[in-house]
């Protein structure tokens, strides 16, 4: 019996505009609240700009935000995971020998983005950063805690540059493909399974109780959870591999069908 259900956002539960079937959400959302099965929205973004998608909802799902670095059962902030001060500037001044530098640095105030960046990426920041300042340079700190970062780099160059990255910091940060060329740079042992098993343990729920969907490899210790897991029908080789099922394409309501099935 499914108890909860876990979604990634981009490529997932969000279609390639960046929408979803809100009236047919809104029916089984009300069915998932009538049996009492938990939503959880399980993403690599800003938890200001995943609730926003949510308006009138927000306090009935929970938030796994920045891949699991932030955990809300909204409005309430449940657990924070943060980089230290010291390995945040140490990985600044290596990334910024990147050229050029598209850089987000995420913080739970806000996220942090150079004002000398270029015009296009700053749209694409602002797109999936509704709290978002920009800063003259990162020679000091903002006063925030950090919990991420985010590069976007070239398509073809994406594994290449994962590696360079685990390479460089090695037990002090693990870097991700989000997918479409972008890198995550996370806590290690943070990540969405993390994030969602300390909301199952909290409720009594099994994994195996859990339904979960995902896209991109920031996925893959969500999908490793349950036999209920779903990979949509694009997704990266790692995903295909992990999750036991396949979804249809996002653009086609892939996950809303899956959970329709198991509802009925």
């Amino acid at each position: 019996m499914i108890k909860a259900i876990a979604v990634d956002m981009d490529g997932t539960f969000l279609d390639s505009s960046s929408n979803y079937d809100r009236k047919r959400f809104d029916g089984i959302f009300q069915q998932l609240q009538e049996k009492e099965i938990k939503f959880i929205v399980a993403s690599g973004n800003q938890y200001a700009q995943l609730k926003s998608y949510f308006a009138e909802k927000e306090d009935d799902i929970y938030f796994v935000a920045e891949n699991g670095a932030i955990i809300y059962d909204a409005p309430k902030l449940e657990t924070i995971d943060n980089f230290p001060n010291e390995f945040v500037q140490k990985a600044l001044d290596y990334l910024q020998s990147f050229e050029p530098l598209e850089l987000i640095l995420c913080g739970l105030q806000s996220a942090y983005i150079l004002k000398s960046t270029d015009n296009d990426f700053k749209k694409f920041a602002k797109h999936y950063y509704h709290q978002l300042e920009e800063v003259e340079h990162f020679d000091s700190l903002p006063d925030d805690t950090f919990v991420k970062f985010a590069l976007n780099v070239e398509v073809n160059q994406t594994s290449h540059i994962v590696s360079q990255l685990n390479q460089a910091f090695q037990g002090e940060m693990q870097a991700v493909s989000s997918g479409h060329g972008s890198i995550d740079m996370i806590i290690p042992g943070v990540n969405k399974g993390n994030g969602l098993n300390i909301l199952l343990d909290r409720w009594n729920i099994s994994p195996h109780e859990l339904l979960a969907f995902g896209d991109a490899n920031n996925d893959l210790e969500m999908l490793a959870l349950t036999e209920h897991s779903y990979a949509m029908e694009t997704c990266s080789p790692e995903v295909q591999k992990t999750a036991k099922h396949r979804a249809p394409s996002n653009d086609e309501s892939g996950v809303l069908q899956i959970i329709e099935a198991y509802l009925n």
